[in-house]
């Protein structure tokens, strides 16, 4: 009498006997709203990281273009030394030999 009322309280009660597949097969709408909710909240995430990347790598190269016009000007003020003390040498030796180094025809 026992294995009746067991087999009597399964028929009553189904929802304890369905496993998880049958439960998502029964709220199938549910389960495809779930992921799909999912999927764009971490395409969501990824982006803001991939925005907040971008404008690092923006100001990086500020940065980097910055100093690049630095050591331009300093290259430019290291040359424009030498050929001043060159300048200065009465041989013209040293000028003559700057010019070539530097490329230029004067």
């Amino acid at each position: 009498m026992a294995s009746s009322s067991s087999a009597g309280n399964t028929a009553q009660n189904p929802r304890k006997s369905l496993g998880l597949v049958a439960n998502a097969m029964k709220r199938k709408d549910s389960f495809i709203q779930f992921f799909a909710m999912t999927g764009i909240f971490l395409l969501s995430v990824r982006s803001l990281g991939q925005k907040y990347q971008i404008h690092d790598l923006q100001e990086d190269t500020i940065a980097l273009k910055e100093e690049q016009k630095n050591l331009t000007d300093r290259m430019k003020n290291i040359k424009r030394g030498l050929l001043h003390e060159a300048s200065l040498d009465s041989s013209g030796l040293f000028a003559s030999r700057l010019r070539l180094l530097f490329g230029e025809d004067h």
